[in-house]
């Protein structure tokens, strides 16, 4: 098959090389349409479901809510894990689903259970699912201030709730925008107990009156000279008047007013967090993609949007647009990964050209690299991939070896040519060509295939793992195949068109060629006359590289700077909502002191609509740098040094991407999960040790035991050598 495979190419020349042409062509335009994303498609399918519960403690929204629906939930087919969160007067459960199963299918499968669950939920509590986000979603930070003050804060969040937010919205691939900050707009209606007395008004008649004062109502409709009007009563409140005009019930037979009884005025509705941009009163809105979503491309259109939107912009009102992008960090990856292919080739070039010390064939071996890299992106549109960080690096990776092919079936025919040369009845060149390169196909077929086995324990990788790296696995091996279908078709024929004039065949090896093979010659026969040695010296290599093993660091995914820092402040629970955003701008001064910090935000508890249950003494500052300036590792130390100097805060620096990852590997972002377990259940004292045993195997498990409870204190790195009580 293989040699009836070069057989046609060189029978049908043209043919080959216009076919070389449309895949180049058709390469090149896929290449441009193919969407760019950090890493492959990471998104495990995911149902978030947000419950209110307003004015409930967490120990009453764990029992009465999140219980009752996580009973319900575990049952459902493809279910791979439940876990939640509760907070006050909020519960955020996550049900994961099996890889292999639909993101859609999943959520009607939630809807039905949540219709079933509402009978056992408290009496106005309605669990709602959240949109279908990717875990890398937050794409983007936003920031809306009024540096001069012109702007109160309530108008700003007025504006992005009922300007930004929806035309961001409508933006294809947005799944979701919240913003923080500000506080939400309302009228507030405070009572005065006086003057209820003395209107002699029930409080429940008066909450009852009040929840009716912004209705609008029917009466049917009238027929009046042939023709049909509708009856309606218009109570929409449209101003304080009306609220002040508003009738809540009857004493002695004259209407009370809410007039009579209370006072109206504008306020924000209670917060559960709040936002800032480099320390000063803020909205930031927080955009999230949908799976699947060009990144880049999207971050385009969400700036394209922007800029319409600031044009209507209240007077003294500002946007904040680079508080935080992923497309910064997504256009450097791949720049770098790009630059490495580049820089790969160009050595390539050089090495071939040094030995071979012609252009032609130099140029032949080069056509497997550009032909087999556009061939993968083909593959990639067809199944669906991206190009990120992961399937750039698997063809870095594959850079050298995609010539490997093209360059034995070169150097072959090169060879038999000038043998062909020196007979005295020389053969047609397209017969030479033709039995050198059926002369080496054997060991070109072999050699690849035996590189692709290598790699094919990749795609038994299940989980996370898996996602991430099969796609690398993918790019190595089809650009590694395409090398080898270029090499027995598109070689051979240009080695026909290029390679047949007596002055190239003449061509002698050059002297660095020379030296090579002389000095290969004498290392080989030294070798095979002393065999022993050669056993030994790779015997203890072995060894010796056993023993290094265990001391070599291990690591989820390996460090990379996303060039920018998000620093998590975390002060005493229970500390109220303004003290935290004090501490929370104390560290942001801190931090803009740096000179290498270009610009702070700030999030301080949770939004409205937001699925992340963290309480108001929790803030996450995201962090971006200038270009330049000082190594990255002493600015974090800087900052770690200078944040210690905030009395009764801890601290945390990382990075967005990697804090996701981390999320979505363990539930939490953070380098150390603590799980307590209660095994109370477990009577026998002998299940009890085996279980215990059964634990202590994993190396990076350390564990309590009081009393029949267990901590388990689950590291990302060796805690080899340190006692326990060091850990308090």
């Amino acid at each position: 098959m293989l040699d009836y495979v070069i057989r046609f190419s060189l029978t049908h020349r043209l043919l080959v090389l216009t076919l070389g042409v449309i895949i180049t062509a058709y390469g090149l335009f896929t290449v441009s349409q193919m969407p760019i994303d950090v890493f492959p498609d990471l998104n495990r399918p995911t149902v978030n479901i947000m419950t209110e519960a307003a004015g409930m403690a967490p120990e009453e929204v764990e029992t009465l809510v999140t219980l009752p629906l996580e009973t319900v939930l575990n049952g459902l087919p493809g279910v791979e894990r439940v876990r939640s969160t509760t907070g006050i007067g909020l519960s955020v459960i996550y049900v994961e689903f099996g890889w292999n199963t639909e993101i859609y299918r999943n959520r009607q499968l939630v809807a039905e259970k949540l219709q079933l669950a509402k009978e056992k939920l408290p009496r106005g509590v309605t669990p709602v699912m959240g949109p279908i986000a990717s875990i890398m979603g937050e794409i983007q930070l936003i920031g809306l201030s009024s540096p001069s003050g012109e702007v109160s804060a309530l108008d700003l969040r007025t504006f992005a709730d009922w300007t930004i937010r929806p035309r961001l919205l409508s933006v294809p691939g947005v799944a979701q925008v919240i913003a923080i900050g500000g506080g939400v707009k309302q009228y507030q209606i405070l009572l005065s107990a006086e003057k209820i007395q003395k209107n002699q008004l029930p409080l429940e008649e008066i909450e009852k009156a009040l929840s009716k004062i912004s209705l609008n109502t029917t009466g049917g409709y009238i027929d009046l000279d042939k023709k049909e009007f509708l009856i309606r009563n218009i109570g929409t409140i449209k101003s304080e008047e009306d609220i002040l005009n508003s009738v809540v019930g009857l004493h002695l037979g004259r209407p009370v007013f809410v007039r009579d009884i209370a006072e109206v005025k504008l306020g924000p509705q209670i917060k559960r967090g709040d936002g800032s941009v480099n320390g000063k009163p803020s909205v930031i809105l927080s955009i999230q993609k949908q799976p699947g979503s060009n990144t880049v491309e999207l971050t385009e259109k969400i700036d394209e949007a922007l800029k319409e939107l600031e044009k209507s912009l209240p007077k003294g009102a500002v946007f904040h647009g680079d508080l935080f992008k992923q497309a910064h960090f997504i256009e450097a990856a791949v720049d770098n990964v790009e630059e490495a292919l580049r820089d790969g080739t160009i050595l390539v070039f050089i090495v071939l050209f040094m030995f071979l010390l012609n252009f032609r064939t130099t140029a032949i071996t080069l056509t497997a690299i550009p032909l087999s890299l556009l061939v993968t992106a083909i593959v990639f549109h067809f199944f669906g991939l991206s190009v990120n960080t992961m399937t750039l690096g698997g063809l870095a990776v594959a850079i050298g070896e995609l010539v490997d092919d093209a360059i034995v079936d070169v150097e072959n025919v090169f060879r038999r040519l000038k043998e062909n040369k020196t007979l005295e009845n020389p053969l047609n060149t397209l017969h030479v060509v033709y039995n050198a390169s059926s002369e080496v196909r054997n060991s070109i077929v072999f050699a690849t295939i035996i590189v692709v086995l290598v790699f094919l324990p990749l795609f038994y990788m299940s989980g996370i793992e898996g996602r991430l790296f099969i796609p690398l696995g993918v790019a190595y091996i089809v650009s590694l195949i395409a090398s080898l279908l270029v090499s027995l078709t598109i070689t051979p024929v240009l080695c026909s068109f290029l390679l047949a004039k007596d002055k190239l065949i003449d061509h002698q090896d050059g002297k660095l060629v020379k030296f090579l093979k002389n000095w290969d010659r004498k290392l080989l026969v030294k070798s095979l006359d002393h065999p022993n040695v050669v056993f030994g010296i790779a015997g203890t290599l072995f060894v010796l590289s056993l023993i290094l093993i265990p001391f070599m660091g291990r690591d989820f995914l390996p460090k990379f700077n996303e060039g920018t820092a998000t620093v998590n402040i975390l002060a005493q629970p229970g500390i109220s909502l303004d003290e935290s955003n004090k501490l929370g701008t104390q560290a942001e001064e801190i931090l803009l002191k740096i000179p290498e910090v270009k610009s702070v935000a700030r999030r301080t508890g949770r939004a409205e609509l937001d699925e992340h249950a963290e309480g108001v003494h929790y803030s996450e500052v995201d962090v971006d740098f200038k270009e330049g300036g000082r190594n990255r590792d002493v600015v974090l130390n800087e900052m770690r040094e200078k944040l210690e100097s905030i009395s009764g805060v801890f601290s945390n620096i990382g990075q967005p991407i990697s804090h996701r990852l981390d999320h979505l590997l363990s539930g939490v972002r953070a380098q150390i999960a603590i799980k307590v377990l209660d095994l109370t259940l477990i009577h026998s004292e002998a299940k009890l040790q085996k279980f215990t045993k059964l634990l202590m195997v994993q190396r990076d498990l350390l564990i309590f035991r009081s009393n029949n409870k267990f901590l388990f204190l689950k590291l990302k790195f060796n805690f080899y050598g340190m006692r326990l009580d060091n850990l308090a």
